[in-house]
């Protein structure tokens, strides 16, 4: 642990001894693996709020600007809880001419949840892929890693019913 005098996030460090245990094992002093880490800690967490974000700092004696700087800057990583699936709509220039922007519309009024957010029971979390390298598919979301192609509103409605299901 660093030096620095302790934050208001010290109460919650007992939360997150999983990921400490694998920092000390895998990746102390280890220059250049923070990316790692924090997917790791994403993937046991979910996201990353504030409190882990300093924990990984503190354990990595890395400053608190530097592992936030790395979390705001790829959105692959989230600060906020994400839902159980994640739908990611295409709007590269093929979908959205083929009616990616009407999916948007329609997941935003079946989801209850504008783009980036989360529905409150945390099945989903809705969000905008520039492209899916799925052009002539279009238009084309993706559920998790699974893409759909040739989109509509009944066919989005179809597949949340199976995920639903299952």
């Amino acid at each position: 642990m660093s030096d620095r005098p302790a934050t208001v996030c010290e109460p919650q460090l007992v939360d997150f001894h999983e990921i400490g245990d694998l920092i000390d094992l895998y990746f102390k002093g280890k220059r250049g693996s923070l990316i790692q880490v924090l997917h790791t800690a994403q993937g046991l967490y979910g996201y990353l709020p504030l409190a882990l974000q300093q924990y990984i700092a503190d354990k990595m004696d890395l400053p608190l600007s530097e592992v936030s700087g790395v979390v705001t800057f790829y959105s692959f990583f989230s600060v906020n809880p994400r839902g159980e699936h994640t739908i990611r709509v295409c709007l590269g220039t093929a979908c959205y001419v083929r009616g990616g922007k009407k999916i948007i519309d329609h997941l935003i009024q079946k989801l209850g949840v504008e783009v980036g957010g989360t529905t409150p029971d945390r099945k989903y979390t809705f969000e905008i892929a520039r492209c899916i390298g799925a052009c002539g598919l279009a238009p084309a979301l993706m559920i998790d890693d699974v893409v759909y192609r040739q989109m509509s509103p009944s066919k989005v409605d179809a597949v949340l019913a199976s995920l639903n299901k299952g």
